[in-house]
């Protein structure tokens, strides 16, 4: 068997092991380790090692002779050095922070006050509350980035609310679930610095790049609520006074102002400084957790156990996304050497794609992979077998980041896997089936479509706003 077989070999079995339900991380390591010792495998470091046990005639000094000859493998030192690598990653050192403030945000009962503020300032309009449950939706998931978060704390206050104001089944939970995944997208998304992490590209840039898709995207969600709900006015009939009544404007000004304007005003400044030069993601992330802890207090909402448990999560999440990233890199840097990479490269190039047909076929396979896997698992591992083949293609990284980025909405409402629509499911009333939500998130999935069509036909929704600020490259 040639050193490519063993590398197709070596890929065939980490899918059949996580399909099985394996843990990802330490799969990847053990399976990187161990085909990467076979690779590296140097008989004659073996030989000497196996004449100095033999001429050695104590037990133990013997013991310790073989021990040092098996483990006088590279692949130990290219495991090591990739742990490092991951460690020293200036980039990756946003996320625990990004996420500290995420979670944070998440138990300062700040959405309570933004979903019911929202609410009532819109409820002249058609679908006014579905149109206040995708706009809390998008600036909550702006300043977590967590999808289960966001959908389960929506599912919470913005489902019951819709559900009792008459709104039809389906068209409530399409509206959370949809709006709970945007902050894989929207900026400062956790994916988008993780995909940085995992190609190079410019971090910076590629928020820049996103923000115009990702208001896209948001138009055409308020769009088909909106037009739906003017169209077909009994999935979303207007609320009473009862369940929506009137404030003054002066009390409405002051409800924005305390609950809009501070959240609001961390994103912008998050963002800003980001985009502008002002500062590094590390040390505007770290201003966001900072201005989280701020918000929860000045919200009264601060408290040590929250604060525990909001650095119990940070901890866990972040250790994953780290773990990942170093079993990744050593298994593809194994996959790599066996020669695994250049044989796909081949594979591919020889169907004689144009570049459109490439990225339909590309994004197909991630599309599908998200149904069984997380969008961390994705970018961390299955992305990477992509990279080289795009300056084959002409294809920009920037440009497939963000297409990625789109498509990664999808794994979370397609069914049978939607993972958002069994996160509302699990806090949602009896009443409400898991075929309601299903058939709901349905429309978003065409949208979601529409907005990657749009960004292949005007690139400049990608590249403008970058190239605006940052100058061509």
């Amino acid at each position: 068997m040639t050193d490519p077989q063993v590398a197709l070999m070596m890929l065939g079995i980490f899918i059949i092991l996580v399909f099985l339900g394996f843990p990802i991380a330490f799969t990847l390591m053990a399976m990187g380790i161990g085909f990467g010792y076979y690779a590296y495998y140097d008989p004659s470091r073996m030989w000497r090692a196996y004449n100095r046990l033999t001429e050695d005639a104590d037990g133990w000094t013997s013991f310790t002779t073989w021990i040092e000859g098996f483990y006088n493998n590279r692949i130990f030192d290219l495991f090591v050095n990739q742990t490092y690598t991951v460690m020293s990653n200036e980039v990756l050192t946003a996320v625990p922070l990004f996420l500290f403030m995420g979670y944070v945000v998440e138990r300062a009962n700040i959405v309570d006050r933004l979903f019911t503020t929202l609410n009532i300032a819109a409820k002249g309009m058609p679908g006014s509350m579905g149109v206040a449950a995708l706009v809390t939706c998008a600036l909550f998931a702006t300043s977590t980035g967590i999808v289960g978060a966001v959908v389960t704390l929506m599912g919470l206050l913005a489902l019951p609310a819709m559900l009792k104001a008459r709104y039809d089944t389906s068209f409530a939970s399409g509206i959370i679930c949809a709006g709970g995944t945007l902050g894989i997208l929207i900026p400062p998304s956790i994916m988008l610095i993780v995909y940085a992490a995992a190609s190079g590209v410019s971090i910076v840039r590629l928020y820049a790049a996103a923000l115009y898709p990702s208001l896209v995207l948001v138009g055409l969600y308020l769009t088909y609520i909106i037009g739906r709900s003017i169209l077909q006015p009994s999935v979303a009939p207007k609320p009473t006074k009862e369940e929506v009544p009137d404030v003054p404007f002066a009390q409405l000004a002051w409800m924005l102002l305390t609950s809009i304007f501070p959240l609001a005003f961390l994103i912008l400044a998050v963002l800003g400084s980001i985009l502008f030069g002002l500062a590094t993601p590390t040390e505007a992330a770290s201003i966001g957790a900072l201005g989280g802890m701020v918000l929860a207090t000045a919200y009264r909402a601060m408290s040590y156990e929250k604060l525990r448990e909001s650095v119990y999560l940070t901890v866990r999440t972040t250790a994953m996304v780290c773990w990942l990233f170093v079993g990744s890199y050593t298994f593809s840097s194994v996959f790599s050497y066996l020669g695994g990479e250049h044989l796909i490269s081949e594979f591919v190039m020889g169907f004689e794609l144009t570049p459109f047909q490439f990225l339909i076929l590309a994004q197909l396979i991630i599309f599908l992979l998200g149904w069984p896997l997380e969008w961390s698992e994705i970018i961390i591992i299955f992305v990477p077998i992509f990279l080289p083949l795009l300056p084959l293609f002409g294809v920009d990284p920037l440009f497939f980041g963000i297409l990625v980025a789109l498509n990664l909405q999808t794994s979370f409402l397609t069914p049978p896997m939607a993972m958002s629509a069994y996160y509302l499911k699990g806090i949602a009333p009896p009443a409400v089936q898991l075929s309601h939500i299903f058939k709901g998130v349905m429309p978003y999935l065409g949208m979601v479509f529409i907005c990657m069509f749009l960004m292949y036909e005007f690139p400049g929704l990608v590249f403008s706003l970058p190239d605006a600020i940052y100058g061509t490259r």
